[in-house]
């Protein structure tokens, strides 16, 4: 209803070159351990700050995956990825899908579905308050005396 599912303006190449501490990221996913219901991609899961991802500054938490020096990430397990990525060499090709930060249904673990849920517990620990401190208020001005 809102456009091709095939049409992927989103999708970007990103060059790494292998740091003494490695890419500089973890993955989750994969056809054995699914990260997101009916998808079984894989995903950046954390982004160390001084690693290669963290220094050049493309990738985020939440992207997915889809290819590592040009091979396809898809119906791949986790074990087979994390293959993939200790022995892809210095210099690293990784086709991205960006997140998009109006998805709905993207990675569980993505940043805007943490920064959006504690706002909505603080709303309802403030409404349960409330309701507390009215519920007392009644309960003592409407008490009958013995």
């Amino acid at each position: 209803m809102n456009g091709s599912v095939h049409s992927s303006p989103n999708v970007v190449d990103i060059q790494l070159k292998r740091g003494p501490a490695g890419l500089g990221f973890n993955i989750v996913g994969g056809v054995d351990q699914q990260y997101v219901v009916n998808d079984s991609g894989i995903y950046v899961s954390k982004i160390k700050e001084d690693g290669a991802a963290g220094l050049d500054g493309r990738l985020e938490e939440g992207d997915k995956i889809l290819e590592i020096n040009g091979v396809k990430l898809e119906n791949q397990t986790h074990r087979s990825a994390v293959e993939f990525f200790r022995t892809a060499g210095e210099d690293v090709l990784l086709r991205v899908q960006k997140k998009s930060p109006h998805h709905m249904n993207g990675p569980t673990g993505s940043q805007p579905e943490h920064n959006s849920s504690a706002p909505a517990l603080g709303v309802l620990a403030m409404l349960a308050g409330a309701a507390a401190i009215l519920g007392f208020l009644y309960m003592r001005h409407h008490r009958k005396p013995f």
